[in-house]
């Protein structure tokens, strides 16, 4: 098992930005995933996957369009979405995910 797989495993969530250099609406992520990153802190991780550098994920994921993002917990997915999406939504996703480990 290589740390992807071990990260999503976890029981913190993980949201995963599957991007890929060439794309446009993918520049606009970085921005908006800081701003969720400081309004949940330590309590869920953030990664950016490259769909060219890792294209086994991507098929694995079916992620047929980038931006995709998705959030994993315990090595399910919880919540995914494709396109530019709102740091408040995010946000509100990451929240929801972080209460499922708190229960």
């Amino acid at each position: 098992m290589n740390n992807f797989d071990q990260l999503i495993s976890g029981s913190k969530p993980v949201l995963v930005d599957f991007s890929a250099e060439w794309c446009g609406p993918c520049k606009m992520m970085p921005p908006i995933l800081t701003e969720v990153k400081k309004k949940i802190g330590d309590r869920g991780t953030i990664i950016k996957m490259d769909v060219d550098k890792n294209p086994a994920y991507a098929q694995k994921y079916q992620v047929q369009s980038v931006p995709t993002l998705v959030i994993f917990k315990n090595g399910n997915i919880i919540w995914r979405k494709s396109g530019v999406t709102a740091a408040g939504e995010i946000s509100q996703q990451m929240e929801k995910a972080i209460a499922l480990s708190e229960m």
